[in-house]
């Protein structure tokens, strides 16, 4: 029985231990190890083609034979290709001239500089089918959620290792604010993106794009799972709140009550999940002038003027719905804007039971208050000087969130104008 060669099989035990761990069939195991032989031969002897390489892994050990033709003595011209006719009959004593003659050889044989070139082309080969691997099994996976392990994390992003060790990147600016990872924390993310540059395939994980938690929804709802309830729109501003918007094509399905739940059990633990961001579900309709002012709950908006071409819209309101159109920071109008696609300017309508008094537009203040000061307010859904005296300090302060003594600074001045006339 033929001695296996401690190096071989030292070969076959390493490519052994790295299919257990990733899964690699055995006739690929068995094609990688072919291959990286040959490739090995070709390069000590220009070709590999008269080289028969028999790789059995049921057993762990490789055979290979050298298949060389029989020649005169005095006619050998290439060791590799050819045998002389004495060294031929040392093998078998009835070889003649013309025979093809099969030779086992013991690799080892080749030098030390042989079997380093084969590890180090088993190693690359091997690092691609971990590459392949890796990309096969994510590449079809965007959009979906993932639950992996935090390994280390660092300043600008994280890295975590799914359960069979490969290596996810969740990026700091694809974390909801908050998140807070410790090493060895399973954290749940969508998988965003999977780039494969240079066959060096990088996975990028996200808690904050609406598609993580639209996934959510569909593993706590079960009739979106099952179709019943479609998820049509999803706004989000990661960690603080979250307009979504759904519809049934059943007359008897509720699709925000269904989502919502009971004292709203289904959406707690998305909630969790979210750190406490505020989800907002509401119907959906293909009607842009009701859909944005279901957006815009929980004020009622009195009229809303649309141009649709340039998608603006102009939302009139009575004066105690403005500061719930616009929300807590702005976010109401924000989130309004993201899911309906329309850039909303709010405006206060008049209220017949007080007199009419001039007014004068922010702008016209711009040499007395910073632009960014009036820019900031006028995001906030404030046009004019009375509309700013109308609300409290608080509320224009949280609005259009600035600090209370630019407030103050605002409102003197604006007094001030008013004063002169």
């Amino acid at each position: 029985m033929a001695k296996k060669n401690i190096d071989t099989v030292s070969l076959i035990d390493t490519f052994a231990e790295f299919k257990e761990t990733k899964s690699i069939d055995a006739a690929t195991m068995v094609s990688v190890l072919e291959e990286s032989f040959r490739s090995v031969i070709a390069k000590m002897f220009g070709s590999d083609d008269n080289y028969d390489v028999i790789v059995n892994p049921a057993k762990g050990d490789c055979e290979i034979y050298r298949n060389r033709v029989v020649v005169a003595d005095d006619k050998v011209v290439d060791n590799n290709r050819e045998i002389s006719l004495s060294e031929a009959r040392k093998i078998a004593s009835d070889y003649e001239e013309g025979e093809d003659v099969s030779e086992r050889i013991d690799f080892t044989k080749f030098g030390r500089r042989a079997i380093l070139n084969l590890r180090q082309t088993l190693a690359g080969k091997i690092l691609e089918l971990e590459h392949d691997a890796l990309y096969n099994k994510y590449k079809d996976k965007v959009g979906e959620v993932v639950s992996a392990e935090v390994y280390q994390v660092w300043k600008s992003e994280t890295l975590l290792v799914d359960d069979e060790g490969n290596e996810l990147m969740l990026p700091k600016h694809q974390q909801i604010p908050g998140d807070f990872f410790h090493k060895g924390d399973i954290v749940r993310s969508v998988v965003y993106k999977v780039d494969n540059a240079n066959n060096n395939p990088k996975i990028y994980l996200s808690r904050t794009a609406p598609e993580f938690l639209q996934r959510l929804l569909e593993a706590e709802v079960p009739e979106i799972n099952d179709g019943l309830i479609t998820v049509r729109k999803i706004a989000r501003i990661p960690g603080e709140r979250a307009k979504i918007a759904v519809e049934s094509y059943d007359d008897r399905i509720d699709p925000v009550g269904a989502c919502v739940g009971v004292k709203g059990r289904r959406v707690h633990g998305i909630v969790r999940e979210l750190h406490n961001e505020n989800l907002d579900v509401i119907n959906y309709t293909s009607n842009i002038n009701l859909f944005m002012q279901r957006a815009l709950s929980p004020a009622t908006v009195s009229s809303i003027v649309l141009d649709e071409e340039n998608k603006m819209a102009q939302v009139y309101l009575k004066p105690k719905e403005v500061s719930l159109a616009i929300g807590r920071g702005g976010l109401n109008i924000k989130l309004a804007g993201m899911i309906t696609g329309y850039n909303i300017d709010v405006f206060r309508e008049a209220d017949d039971n007080e007199p009419q008094e001039d007014d004068i537009y922010l702008d016209e203040f711009t040499d007395e208050i910073d632009t960014w000061v009036v820019e900031a307010l006028k995001s906030a859904g404030y046009q004019t000087a009375r509309q700013i005296l109308a609300v409290p300090r608080e509320e224009l302060a949280d609005q259009a969130d600035l600090e209370l003594d630019t407030i103050d600074d605002v409102v003197r001045i604006l007094n001030e104008e008013f004063e002169k006339e």
